[in-house]
């Protein structure tokens, strides 16, 4: 039971939409160098 307690009240450092925004600009900028190193 006590480890159920503790499971519960864990909470994310940042906003969840915040992880979404880091994600998609994080792969974006892959992506945008992936594809400028295609054209040379």
């Amino acid at each position: 039971m006590i480890i159920i307690a503790a499971e519960s009240v864990r909470e994310l450092p940042v906003p969840a939409w915040a992880f979404g925004v880091g994600v998609f600009a994080t792969f974006a900028l892959l992506l945008y160098l992936v594809m400028r190193m295609g054209q040379e």
